[in-house]
């Protein structure tokens, strides 16, 4: 056994790795998503009933044919911290609510119609709407001295 003094202790205490933190920003990850679904062939399979799905059902549901599956079969997202094509990681990686999902990916929204390049025009617009939205909240705050 290597004896260390106390200084050496504390030191390797509290040395530790720090993760790799993604390279996209949050819109530029959905910008990846929606080009992919541009390219994507044919129709999509749409999640179906998402918002009468328990938490931890909506979290593990996945399917065959998806914009998750198109979204996970990319291999930029995976490298960045895509964990699987299952809607709950998904919408982690993507920062998207229960809410966000519902609208973008649920099959009521496209009565079998859902298609890459539909989706991706979807994804763009609710990504511009966050955007416009964050950026007025915070020109809010500033005029009231809130941030």
């Amino acid at each position: 056994m290597k004896h260390q003094s106390p200084q050496e202790l504390a030191a390797a205490a509290t040395t530790f790795s720090v993760p790799p933190q993604p390279r996209l920003s949050r819109r530029e990850r959905i910008e990846r998503w929606a080009e992919l679904l541009e390219r994507h062939d044919g129709g999509l399979n749409a999640l179906r009933r998402v918002e009468y799905l328990s938490p931890e059902e909506r979290r593990a549901y996945r399917g065959a044919n998806t914009p998750l599956t198109v979204a996970f079969e990319d291999p930029v997202l995976r490298e960045e911290g895509l964990k699987s094509d299952r809607l709950g990681d998904t919408m982690e990686f993507f920062e998207l609510s229960d809410h966000d999902a519902h609208l973008l990916l649920c099959d009521c929204r496209y009565q079998g119609s859902m298609t890459g390049p539909l989706v991706a025009r979807r994804l763009r617009q609710h990504a511009d709407r966050k955007e416009r939205r964050s950026k007025f909240l915070n020109a809010v705050g500033r005029l009231f001295g809130l941030r």
